[in-house]
């Protein structure tokens, strides 16, 4: 879905938008990375940012161009996405079966390696005491996070949820699930 206003150049933004529900978030006393971690606003029509403010790629794709993660805007849901900057559509999401190309407003995730680490596990679970990075929601408010899968031996970014039983990839035109070991992106 088309969405108005993209931002200028990209900035490093608070968490993506929550769903519309009446939940409020307490004022943490420090300035810490927000559930979400840090965001950079991006739009289809938008240039990449540098590779200093985009962080080092968490993947690769089949020719060895990097690629991010990140969270795709809907109307309803924001869901975790993989973003390609050398794609003819940078960002695209495991959905219906398909990779859906998105066009609109998107959020790259700068990939702090300081902060952040990805987790293997399987079946939809969160690992034993660790705090996954969020990554988006379902229409209905259920949590989405940011995961990695293999598809063909090529490292994917994807999406996972309690709900889901699996990692959710996008490759190649189509949508592959993951059962079992992949990885959820967590903070360290």
């Amino acid at each position: 879905m088309e969405h108005i206003g993209a931002p200028g150049f990209p900035q490093m933004t608070p968490p993506m938008p929550q769903p519309h529900f009446d939940q409020q978030r307490a004022a943490a006393p420090t300035q810490q990375a927000p559930s979400s971690g840090f965001r950079i606003p991006l739009h289809s029509s938008s240039a990449f940012p540098q590779r200093d403010l985009a962080g080092p790629p968490p993947c690769h794709d089949l020719d060895g161009s990097p690629v991010y993660i990140g969270s795709a805007i809907f109307d309803k849901s924001v869901h975790p996405c993989k973003i390609g900057p050398h794609l003819h559509v940078p960002c695209s999401v495991a959905y219906g079966g398909s990779e859906v190309g998105h066009k609109g407003r998107y959020d790259l995730l700068p990939f702090v390696p300081d902060t952040m680490e990805f987790v293997r596990t399987s079946q939809g679970r969160i690992p034993a005491g660790r705090r996954p990075v969020e990554g988006g929601y379902e229409e209905d408010g259920t949590p989405l996070y940011h995961a990695v899968g293999s598809v063909n031996g090529l490292k994917v970014p994807g999406k996972t949820g309690t709900h889901l039983g699996g990692c959710n990839l996008s490759f190649g035109g189509g949508e592959h699930v993951v059962r079992d070991n992949y990885e959820i992106l967590c903070w360290k």
